[in-house]
């Protein structure tokens, strides 16, 4: 089965409610880059008239998430994902629509086909940029993902 963005947005339905009803949605995953979109709606919204800093977050992991889950299913091995760190700043109010792009496909590759070498636990920092309608960049997050291959 191959990870597509309807079968990520059906299995966010299912396995994550809470980014569902907020509009998280995937819109586009390659070999390379996933993007994933949401818009600023009352169910999303905070005090201030903008997109809560959650919201934001559950999209932005998304983008890496699926680039993993993707890669990982390609490898064939069964592996364990964990997400070990995160950080985030925001530079604007999100507002609209945001887009989260994540490009580190090949990044993400390397590491699995290093795990699988070694046989040893192995992370990486991914990275997704959120941007509104303007092109104007709302928020940066960074993810730490730790992946194993099972044994």
């Amino acid at each position: 089965m191959n990870v597509s963005p309807r079968k990520l947005n059906a299995f966010l339905s299912i396995k994550l409610p809470a980014a569902f009803i907020c509009g998280v949605r995937t819109k586009s995953i390659s070999d390379t880059t996933c993007v994933v979109s949401v818009k600023h709606r009352w169910i999303n919204q905070n005090p201030f008239n903008s997109m809560f800093w959650a919201v934001q977050g559950m999209a932005a992991e998304l983008t890496t998430g699926a680039l993993v889950m993707s890669k990982v299913k390609a490898s064939g091995n069964k592996m364990s994902m964990l997400v070990t760190s995160n950080n985030a700043t925001y530079s604007k109010k999100a507002t609209g629509r945001i887009h989260f792009t994540c490009n580190q496909g090949k990044d993400i590759d390397d590491l699995i086909s290093k795990a699988i070498e070694t046989g040893e636990g192995q992370s990486i920092v991914l990275n997704s940029k959120g941007v509104n309608s303007e092109g104007v960049q709302v928020s940066d997050f960074n993810f730490e993902w730790s992946i194993k291959v099972r044994s």
